[in-house]
């Protein structure tokens, strides 16, 4: 991955987060956070 990629993915990335702040009061992020909870928490039982 070449730095210019890097750059646009990580302007990309908060792009969507602060529309999902302004828009949806942070709605999906708080799902995506307690899906990624359970996810760990699922791949810790089997470690």
């Amino acid at each position: 991955m070449t730095n210019k990629i890097a750059i646009w993915l990580g302007l990309i990335l908060c792009a969507v987060i602060l529309a999902d702040l302004l828009l949806n009061d942070g709605i999906a992020l708080l799902f995506l956070a307690r899906k990624f909870y359970a996810l760990l928490d699922w791949v810790a039982f089997w470690r």
